[in-house]
Formats: C-alpha cells, sequence, structure tokens
C-alpha cells in the first residue's frame, strides 16, 4: 500500500510538471485582474499600467480593458503590447496633476522651432517613446475629458490623447477618439504607422503625423472644426530635419462639424469658419516626399493644403478622387514660403513634382479659388492639375479683380492671409511647369473676376479648361508670364498666349 501510494504521488508530480512544461505562457492580460475598477470614478491608471508591466515582462501580449469607464491618468506603453478596448470600454482622463496620475513634460526638444506641444510627449494620455511592435485596438472609445486644449507651459500641462516618439512597427485600429485635447494622435519619427477604421471627433487636430516614414492612414473619419483634421509635419522636434516620407491617406473623411455633433449624428453646422482638413505643413523642417493621397472626401471645412516654408522639399506627391462640398476657403493650396523657423542658414526649399486629379469641389467660398503661390525667384515647379470641376459661390467684384495680392514671404501660409484673390478659378504666382487639363470653373453668382489669374508664370499648358464669364469680364489674366499655351481653352485662340 506505500508502495503503491509512492507511485501515485510520483505519476502526479510527473503530469503537473508535464503539463506546466507544455501550458501556453499567459498572453491575454484583463485589466480588472490587475484591480481596474472601470467605475468611472476611481482612478484606474495604475490598475492598467501593472497589466502592461505584466505584459511585457511576458513577452508580450493584449492588455485588455472590457466594458467599462476607466479614468486615468498617464497610461506607459511597451514593446510587444497591444492595448484593447472592448465595445463599451471608455478610457477617460482624469483631470490633469500629478495626483491623478500624469507625468510631466520631459525635456523637450530645445530649441524654439516648433510648438511646446512638438517638443513634449510624456505629457499626455497615453505615451510610448522608442517602442517597437505595438498596437492601440478595438471597437472602444478614447475621451480625453480631463486634456487641456492648449498649450499651457507646466509640468503637468497634458494635452495629447495618444503621443508617440521615435517608435516603430505601430498599430492604431479601430478606436474612437472623443474630445482628444490639442492632439488626437501625435506621431514623431514613427515609422512603418498603420491608422485604420477610427473615428475621430475633437476641437483640435485629429492626427498630425511628424517626421514619419512607411505610413498608412485609411478608412478614417476625423471631425475636427477648429484645427486640422489629418496633418503632415516635419518638424525640428527630434533635434533634427527629417522628412516624412513614403505616406499613403485613402478611404477618408475630414470635417468641422460642431465637435460632439460627428459622433451623435446631428452634424451641427454652427463653427463659421472650420478647419478640419487635410494638409501638409505648417512645420516643414523636414519636408514632405513619396506621398499619395486618394479616395477621400472633405465636407464643410477648408480645402487641401500643400505647404513647404521652413526650407525643405516638398516634393513627388500625388493627389486623386477628391470630393469636396462646402468648402469655406481654397479648394487646392500649394505654397512655397519663406518663413524659415528653424536654424539660421538653410536655404528656401523647393515645391515640386505635383499632380492632383479627378477633384470635384462645389459650393466653394467666394474668396478664393486655387491658390498655387511661389516666391520670387523660388517658383513652384512641375505642378499638373487635371480632371477638376470647382463650383465657386462667385460675387466677385470688378474692384476685386483689380486687387494686389501680398508676397506673404514670412507669413503664416493659411489662404484667408492672402486675401480675396482677382480671380474666382485659378490664381498662379512664381510657378514654373504648370499644366491646367480639363478643368471647368463654374461659379453660381456672377463674378466680375477672370477665371485665371497667371502672375510670373513661366512654361503653362491650358488644355480643354471650361470656365463660366460674365459679360465683358476676361476669361484670363496673365501678368508677367511667358511660353502659356493655350489648346480648346477658355473660348481663345490656341497656340502660345499673348502677354
Amino acid at each position: 500500500m506505500i508502495r503503491f501510494a509512492k507511485i501515485l504521488l510520483l505519476f502526479l508530480l510527473w503530469a503537473y510538471f508535464a503539463n506546466a512544461a507544455n501550458a501556453k505562457p499567459t498572453t491575454f492580460f484583463n485589466v480588472k485582474d490587475y484591480g481596474a475598477a472601470g467605475d468611472g470614478v476611481n482612478l484606474d491608471s495604475k490598475a492598467i499600467n501593472k497589466a502592461i508591466e505584466a505584459a511585457a515582462s511576458a513577452g508580450g501580449g493584449t492588455v485588455y480593458l472590457p466594458a467599462g469607464n476607466y479614468l486615468s491618468g498617464s497610461i506607459h506603453l511597451q514593446s510587444n503590447i497591444s492595448l484593447f478596448l472592448d465595445q463599451g470600454a471608455t478610457l477617460v482622463a482624469a483631470p490633469v496633476s500629478a495626483e491623478n496620475g500624469y507625468d510631466e513634460a520631459e525635456p523637450g526638444a530645445d530649441n524654439a522651432y516648433q510648438d511646446y506641444g512638438h517638443s513634449h510627449w510624456h505629457n499626455s494620455l497615453i505615451w510610448g517613446e522608442n517602442l517597437h511592435d505595438i498596437s492601440i485596438l478595438g471597437q472602444g472609445t478614447i475621451w480625453g475629458k480631463g486634456l487641456y486644449h492648449d498649450y499651457v507651459k507646466d509640468k503637468q500641462s497634458a494635452n495629447k490623447a495618444i503621443s508617440l516618439l521615435l517608435c516603430r512597427n505601430v498599430n492604431i485600429k479601430d478606436i474612437t477618439i472623443f474630445h482628444g485635447g490639442w492632439f488626437g494622435i501625435l506621431a514623431t519619427g514613427v515609422d512603418n504607422l498603420t491608422i485604420s477604421n477610427i473615428k475621430e471627433d475633437t476641437n483640435r487636430d485629429g492626427m498630425d503625423i511628424d517626421c514619419c516614414r512607411n505610413v498608412h492612414v485609411s478608412d478614417c473619419s476625423v471631425n475636427s472644426p477648429h484645427d486640422d483634421g489629418i496633418c503632415l509635419k516635419s518638424t525640428y522636434g527630434l533635434g533634427f530635419a527629417r522628412a516624412t516620407e513614403n505616406v499613403t491617406i485613402t478611404n477618408c473623411i475630414v470635417s468641422g462639424f460642431e465637435e460632439g455633433s460627428f459622433l451623435d449624428g446631428t452634424y451641427k453646422r454652427t463653427i463659421k469658419e472650420p478647419t478640419g482638413r487635410i494638409k501638409f505643413g505648417t512645420e516643414s523642417n523636414g519636408g514632405f516626399k513619396n506621398i499619395t493621397i486618394s479616395n477621400c472626401v472633405f465636407n464643410y471645412c477648408r480645402g487641401l493644403a500643400l505647404e513647404a516654408v521652413d526650407g525643405a522639399l516638398l516634393e513627388d506627391v500625388t493627389i486623386t478622387n477628391i470630393t469636396m462640398r462646402d468648402i469655406v476657403n481654397s479648394p487646392i493650396f500649394l505654397r512655397l514660403g519663406a518663413r524659415m523657423r528653424g536654424p539660421a542658414g538653410v536655404p528656401v526649399g523647393e515645391l515640386r513634382r505635383v499632380i492632383i486629379s479627378n477633384v470635384i469641389a462645389y459650393n466653394v467660398e467666394p474668396g478664393q479659388g486655387m491658390l498655387i503661390v511661389g516666391l520670387p525667384g523660388h517658383p513652384i515647379k512641375d505642378v499638373d492639375i487635371k480632371d477638376i470641376k470647382i463650383y465657386s459661390k462667385g460675387g466677385g467684384t470688378a474692384d476685386q479683380a483689380t486687387r494686389e495680392v501680398p508676397e506673404m514671404e514670412k507669413g503664416y501660409p493659411e489662404p484667408g492671409s492672402f486675401g480675396v484673390l482677382p480671380a474666382y478659378g485659378v490664381f498662379a504666382r512664381h510657378v514654373e511647369g504648370l499644366k491646367l487639363e480639363n478643368v471647368e470653373l463654374h461659379f453660381t453668382t456672377n463674378d466680375q473676376r477672370p477665371a485665371v489669374f497667371l502672375d510670373d508664370v513661366k512654361g503653362a499648358e491650358l488644355r480643354f479648361v471650361k470656365a463660366q464669364v460674365s459679360g465683358g469680364v476676361a476669361s484670363v489674366k496673365s501678368k508677367n508670364s511667358e511660353n502659356v499655351k493655350l489648346f480648346q481653352s477658355l473660348g481663345l485662340p490656341d497656340g502660345e498666349m499673348k502677354p
């Protein structure tokens, strides 16, 4: 009997260790197992961070937030971690304070070449630095309730919902961000970044993709009435100039409805001049290269803006299949400027090799049509615009048709800063190599301005350009331009246009 008991004990020990050896390591970490209440009252960031630390110690895994309201200060991402917010889970930013677990703004970029928010990353609800293989996923919501929505320069001025610095292999998918602080998503120096199928309804920038490479943004809806929706930047925040390059943006919608009315489906149009757009810039120290935008919708917001104003290259960009409705400024704005917010001695940049095609813009405010503006001695080069239809509200006056447009060389690059333009359809100045092909320009109210105004444009081709023109108004005006050729355009004879 004793011998049998010994044999049984040995068998049980063998079975235990055999099962232990064959057991799979834990890869799923429920934050409630680490003390999270999910009641919206008790602070849960310590528990969430404990779950992340446990997952990292295990070699990686999914940190899971089931349905509930998780009041939180700063959450510290780690490599090989997925933060998963389930349907019905809301991560709520607590009021910003050290007591609520927010991290101080770390020593940032030691320069004045970008805004405060682009020099600090740790002062955020969720942040990660020098990480790899991370994800923020799920059908839940991030509510930046307690975040600041301006730049408050103190150590606890948290103003970002998600902030990532010098990371790689990052996925942000399916989540909703409501009231996301100054930045819903700030990604700086992030490579291999995918942002897919997210909804943002916020009152400042939706997403800033800064100094990043190999980026895919797709199937996103971003409502941001007071700032840009999807914004590519290349600041000096890393302490050196780095291009944002190899980027695709596709199947996205941007808008400027009143904050909150996008998610609740009321779409309130209370903002007089909403922003909400897709933009390159304003910060442009490192430049922008190899970028495509396709199949996107602009609704009740500003138009597309491509800006190079801090001494770098903006080049090799294709944009196609865009629809715009109720646009409050220039539907297409290309600007090469000389603001030069950066180290001394950097030369003026270049904006070149851009193709924009298949665009419809309806109900455009009359102040500006397409605006393509370089600098004296620094022209924008090689721009093709084809298969475009623009419907302006019109109503421009004869006095506006003779208005001199300021150069604004060092000014902030915004279409409105140029004032009402002397053409309702296209105003191009300091450009070399401009092609307008199959472009239609319309107005709904008679306009006393020409459709097209070319100033210091060298080498332009207008092919199949059609435009409404009020009686007695010239369809095109040319000033200090040469080698401008027309073919079946604007009711004028084919051939080179006379000065």
